[in-house]
């Protein structure tokens, strides 16, 4: 394919096309078992089918469909085991491939980006994408000085059709709910949305990769490739080799899984420390384990500033419910507008509301496994019960909210490893506020 559809109303109806009715039975059915119904009585097949047509129509798409569907597969640990594995094998594939472009779409872009003599910049360029991303897709080359490289290409017409999507998105988010629990889909696209202009100019993407790369170069835990060179639709970087993050969670070790979470936490914890930004797009296909076993990172598109490293109300939060100060933590939620005005926060609603995030860092090590994640999704997702008025009662303050799902989605992906990691030390060299009275 040369192009993707670029304009609202084609877009639109290839989304309509979703089997609205498929998925509506398979949400039905996902809806009776978090709700406690026996799990024989729930057509996994028919789940099946909806989580394979729901994410080809994603993948094909691409722009803000794919985004989308990235950003929700990390929540696939918080699935019942029985429907877990067709969501997974969907998701993992959307990850990792897409319909890609014709070599001459791919070329047409790179002489409006490059010059029409950018082929004299590679040694060699493999016109066939080596993965796919949600605006782009990226080719392996070599550079001219003998590096090898990646090479991202933004597909033509993405910036129409993100900003496209992502509009039609917000109106077809029941559809969307089943396929990440206790997620708020919503509020998940209005994010999306907000980063969306900055991550269709891969120069900004560059800038956050040479701080990036800077900062960890020599690292022993953690590789990110240097930028070669940049442009507005298209990003070279040094190329890096490892075992994809997804095959790590399908076949790695205990002792595999146990070491690439403790340098996930490491990178997501350390970043705002070291860089003064986080990186913001926590899914398995942007994560792999080098040949030398550092956790290696790809794509910069989404990040955040964060000068001061954590802000800390957010630390303060969880400071407070680690040391089962729920009467402090309500007062500080509130000031902080977690709470709608007027209303008033139980105590124990607030204590639930930052359990993923707790329970972790009351132990020296923690074992994440689906089983917990699964527990805390029934939480949020229970239709008849008091917990999802609950849920639906926080107000995520707007200079908070894209923090909470990273922190969200490194604890999926953890448990997706179900892997034991010392999370609390990580924690106490990086983030301290977050278990340790200042004054200590």
């Amino acid at each position: 394919m040369s192009d993707i559809p670029r304009h609202g109303a084609a877009r639109t109806a290839k989304l309509a096309s979703l089997p609205l009715g498929i998925a509506g039975r398979a949400a039905a059915g996902l809806g009776r078992r978090l709700s406690g119904q026996a799990a024989e009585e729930i057509n996994a097949d028919l789940a099946a089918k909806a989580a394979e047509q729901l994410f080809a129509v994603l993948g094909e798409l691409k722009g803000g469909a794919m985004k989308l569907g990235q950003a929700m597969s990390v929540f696939e640990a918080a699935m019942p085991d029985e429907l877990a594995e067709p969501y997974r094998e969907a998701l993992t594939k959307l990850q990792r491939d897409a319909p890609p472009m014709q070599a001459s779409a791919v070329h047409h872009v790179l002489d409006h980006q490059l010059g029409t003599a950018w082929r004299s910049r590679f040694a060699e360029f493999d016109d066939a994408p080596a993965a796919a991303a949600s605006i782009g897709q990226v080719h392996r080359a070599v550079w001219a000085d003998g590096r090898q490289v990646a090479v991202k290409v933004q597909y033509p017409g993405a910036d129409e059709a993100l900003r496209s999507d992502l509009r039609q998105l917000r109106r077809l988010t029941p559809v969307f709910r089943p396929f990440a629990p206790g997620t708020d889909v919503r509020a998940l696209v209005d994010e999306l949305t907000t980063r969306a202009e900055e991550e269709l100019d891969y120069r900004i993407e560059a800038g956050y990769q040479r701080r990036f790369a800077a900062e960890f170069a020599g690292d022993p835990l953690i590789s990110i490739p240097r930028v070669v060179a940049s442009a507005p639709k298209v990003l070279v970087t040094e190329w890096l080799d490892g075992t994809p993050l997804s095959q790590t969670i399908a076949h790695g070790t205990p002792d595999e899984r146990n070491d690439a979470a403790f340098r996930l936490c490491e990178f997501h914890f350390s970043s705002p420390a070291r860089v003064g930004l986080m990186h913001t797009d926590p899914h398995p296909g942007n994560f792999m384990i080098t040949e030398g076993g550092r956790l290696g990172v790809i794509d910069f598109g989404a990040a955040v500033e964060l000068p001061d490293g954590l802000p800390k109300v957010l630390t303060d939060m969880v400071r407070l419910a680690v040391q089962d100060r729920p009467g402090d933590l309500v007062s500080l939620m509130t000031m902080a507008g977690y709470v709608g005005r007027g209303d008033k926060l139980p105590a124990e609603d607030a204590m639930q509301f930052l359990r993923p995030f707790v329970e972790p860092l009351r132990q020296d090590t923690f074992r994440f496994d689906r089983a917990w994640m699964q527990g805390i999704a029934e939480t949020y997702t229970n239709l008849r019960g008091k917990e999802f008025q609950t849920s639906r009662s926080f107000t995520l303050p707007a200079d908070y909210l894209m923090i909470h799902r990273v922190l969200s989605g490194s604890v999926a992906i953890l448990c997706q490893l179900d892997a034991e990691a010392p999370f609390l030390s990580v924690i106490r060299r990086w983030a301290p506020g977050m278990v340790d009275d200042p004054a200590q």
